[in-house]
């Protein structure tokens, strides 16, 4: 029977961008998951209760004093095909529709972008700190490369999740703080 062996370079390497790979992945659920335990996210169900029985408002005033938004329909006569011996049936469009989540829709979606821009913010500060322990540390060079790559990877899921509500000088910003992270990483790290 023959046994192979494995040269211990090319198993220290593996081992080593695993766990890399683990730091970057489990670095960052830990920054996720911390921030949804102490931080609750709005709930839809907060702002706009369902209740199981529900009449909708046939009324602008109606609706609008339950915090609707109203949509107004021109009314219009639709004649309706009849027996000949009878009159014509004549119907009308209702006078509008009421969107009853209006007020509540509005209240949480502002709760929402507010959430998502704290998460933004903590999450860019949990990367900075990664990248900055991880520049520091000096022994183990997979355990700074793994929480380097993991305060980048922070940065990213941070700018993705609040990307489509930042302002154009708040993108620009984070973009500039990113491309100098790395550039000083590539120069103090990244040896060639």
């Amino acid at each position: 029977m023959e046994t192979q062996t494995i040269a211990p370079a090319s198993s220290n390497k593996t081992l080593k961008w695993l766990l890399i790979v683990g730091i970057v992945i489990v670095l960052n659920l830990f920054f996720v998951y911390g921030i949804k335990v102490f931080y609750n996210a709005p709930s839809f169900e907060n702002f706009c209760p369902v209740n199981q029985v529900t009449t909708a408002p046939t009324t602008q005033a109606e609706c609008v004093a339950q915090g609707g938004g109203w949509t107004s329909n021109a009314s219009y006569v639709v004649p309706v095909a009849a027996p000949q011996k009878t009159a014509p049936v004549i119907a009308t469009e209702p006078a509008g529709y009421c969107d009853i989540n209006f007020t509540c829709q509005k209240n949480f979606t502002a709760a929402n972008n507010l959430y998502d821009r704290n998460v933004f913010v903590a999450l860019v500060i949990l990367g900075v700190l990664s990248l900055i322990v991880g520049f520091f540390i000096q022994k183990s060079a997979a355990v700074s490369l793994g929480l380097s790559l993991g305060g980048v990877l922070a940065l990213v899921v941070a700018s993705i999740r609040y990307w489509s509500d930042m302002n154009d000088y708040l993108r620009l910003g984070v973009l500039a703080l990113a491309l100098v992270i790395l550039i000083v990483l590539g120069i103090k790290k990244v040896k060639v």
